[in-house]
């Protein structure tokens, strides 16, 4: 069973930065894409970026390109995700998930079956 802990959330003026961290455990790390999604209140989970589990291919939502990076380090099973400039609409809460059988990446949450349990992100002056 793979575990998934996220961390890394808090509170941060518009145009500041938080990296979150996506910690795994209890199965090979390696032959998981990982996704990154978010959900903000009174609105639907939304897919912010992903990394697959074959090359690495990263893709991200068109309202993070340029401000958000995904990397991950198999050799810690952990799945960074970088937001830059961050603005008050990126206020959410910030899940990651995994799954074994997305090859190429994938923004579609149910497409993944394992999930983290969240953390908070505010982004306000």
């Amino acid at each position: 069973q793979l575990q998934l802990v996220e961390s890394g959330g808090g509170l941060v003026q518009p145009g500041g930065s938080l990296r979150l961290s996506c910690a795994a455990s209890g199965l090979t790390w390696d032959y998981y894409t990982i996704g990154w999604f978010r959900q903000a209140p009174g609105k639907e989970r939304e897919g912010v970026s992903c990394i697959s589990s074959s090359v690495g291919s990263t893709y991200y939502a068109d309202s993070v390109k340029g401000r958000f990076t995904i990397s991950r380090d198999n050799a810690k099973n952990t799945v960074y995700l970088q937001m830059n400039s961050l603005k008050p609409e990126d206020t959410a809460v910030y899940y990651c998930a995994a799954d074994e059988m997305i090859v190429a990446g994938s923004l579609i949450d149910y497409e993944y079956g394992y999930w983290g349990q969240g953390t908070q992100v505010t982004v306000s002056s």
